[in-house]
């Protein structure tokens, strides 16, 4: 699994016991679970290691996604402009330079000439100022299955979460919404925030984009990937929206159930 997973042979010969450890948890056990495909556990990995300061880490996993054509170049592209939203521009940037370095090594090593990269323009979402904002608010509404949308008072729920963050990025085609949302759960879980982190666990599971077992699934990855702490307050958001999730449900199905008219109900 290793090799499949890295692209290259582990270690040979004797290894220190922390290697080997490792290799039979994540690469045995984790990588090796069903609950999630090799393409998704691609998505919660690569912003572990592009917010981790470990240049090797960074640099193989990009190349392995890479190279085993797991994640295309437009999609891992999509995906840094994801990761700088939502894991910051700083480390993004850093992410971005490796995917170029490793995009061109990947060709160097198949004797082949870099391809040119898919034409910017045009973009897909509105260009009108007014059309781009009510798009950004249907967005908002709909991803986080919230019934409002942030108000466009100021610049950071306005120009920021509107305009670009619901209004452009998650609506761009280079990846499907469930793929950001893996993203994004890594992200906000490596932020510790628990405000992002309630709402995008909710918006994952309410719109059915991640199932709860998925979600565990995730919880694990990451642990492996960004520490078992953080990763147990992803968890503890997982079980806590469950419940609500489960709760409204129920009050729904109630107030459906108690709109039946008398005549209906007693027939």
């Amino acid at each position: 699994m290793f090799t499949e997973v890295m692209t290259y042979a582990p270690p040979d010969g004797p290894a220190p016991a922390v290697t080997d450890g490792l290799i039979d948890l994540v690469f045995a056990d984790i990588w090796s679970r069903p609950g999630l495909s090799r393409r998704d556990r691609r998505f919660v990995t690569l912003p572990c290691v592009a917010a981790a300061d470990d240049e090797a880490s960074l640099v193989d996993h990009v190349h392995a996604a890479l190279k085993s054509d797991d994640i295309g170049i437009t999609e891992m592209r999509e995906a840094v402009l994801h990761f700088a939203v939502y894991g910051g521009w700083p480390n993004a940037s850093r992410l971005n330079a490796v995917v170029n370095e490793q995009w061109a090594r990947i060709h160097r090593e198949r004797g082949l000439a870099v391809p040119a990269p898919e034409p910017l323009l045009p973009l897909t979402t509105a260009s009108k100022p007014e059309l781009r904002l009510e798009g950004g608010e249907r967005a908002f509404r709909e991803i986080n299955c919230l019934p409002d949308a942030p108000s466009r008072d100021n610049p950071y729920s306005g120009a920021g979460i509107l305009n670009f963050v619901f209004g452009e990025m998650w609506l761009r085609p280079g990846l499907s919404r469930r793929e950001r949302r893996l993203i994004t759960l890594a992200c906000v879980a490596i932020q510790g925030a628990s405000m992002p982190i309630d709402a995008h666990v909710y918006g994952a599971l309410r719109s059915g984009d991640v199932s709860c077992d998925e979600m565990d699934e995730v919880a694990l990855h990451f642990a492996a990937y960004y520490g078992w702490p953080k990763a147990s307050r992803l968890s503890q958001a997982t079980s806590e929206q469950k419940r609500r999730i489960t709760r409204e449900s129920g009050a729904l199905a109630a107030a459906q159930d108690n709109a039946v008219p008398r005549s209906q109900a007693t027939a």
